[in-house]
């Protein structure tokens, strides 16, 4: 009817993840085991936003500060954090590039994002979370890894060779590089929880 607002509803920016769904519940398992019960937890390379709206609802307790590069990726985060008080506003951070913009942290989660970036990001990564983290504070890695220079599945290997073909600078990390790169600035030998699809949760701490 003439008068009537007949703007079309604005479309959803939030994005989907499948993989997300599956390994939530596994993460917020060893999260609820690690974290500490109050504070700001940093999540790095938040990709989508789902995993930032479901641990902040399942994690009452902690302020979520979620970041992540891509503006796009940013406007899904913002999307799925609607509501969620806990749940920040996310924040461009670039693992490789420095100052990040928090001042401290008291906890620094990132699932899924140095196998698919250049090796610099995992240094930047550990680096930056060493700043910003008290004594004792945890930094929390999820994802494939190698173990003693080799995968740990048949699937992992198929991954890694994927990863490298789409760019030679990504692949599943050494899970023995990266604790070298984490001593190096200033953290402990990491806490190892296996998780389902061959992943494994990985808690340093800072020293």
């Amino acid at each position: 009817m003439a008068g009537q607002d007949e703007r079309s509803p604005a479309p959803d920016a939030r994005r989907h993840a499948p993989a997300t769904e599956r390994n939530r519940d596994p993460i917020l398992s060893v999260l609820r085991q690690v974290l500490p019960a109050s504070g700001l937890v940093l999540e790095v390379a938040s990709g989508t936003g789902q995993h930032a709206a479901f641990l902040a609802a399942a994690l009452p307790g902690l302020v979520w500060q979620p970041s992540d590069r891509d503006p796009e990726l940013r406007a899904s985060i913002a999307a799925w954090s609607a509501g969620l008080p806990n749940l920040l506003a996310p924040l461009e951070i670039d693992a490789t590039r420095r100052p990040w913009p928090v001042a401290r942290a008291d906890a620094v989660f990132c699932a899924n994002m140095i196998h698919i970036a250049p090796w610099d990001a995992a240094l930047g990564l550990v680096a930056g979370a060493a700043e910003l983290l008290p004594g004792g504070a945890p930094l929390v890695l999820y994802g494939p890894f190698r173990r003693g220079g080799a995968h740990t599945a048949p699937s992992n290997a198929a991954f890694d060779e994927d990863l490298r073909a789409r760019d030679p600078a990504w692949g599943v990390r050494d899970l023995e590089r990266v604790a070298e790169a984490a001593a190096a600035v200033g953290f402990t030998a990491p806490e190892i929880h296996p998780m389902p699809a061959n992943n494994l949760t990985v808690v340093f701490r800072r020293g």
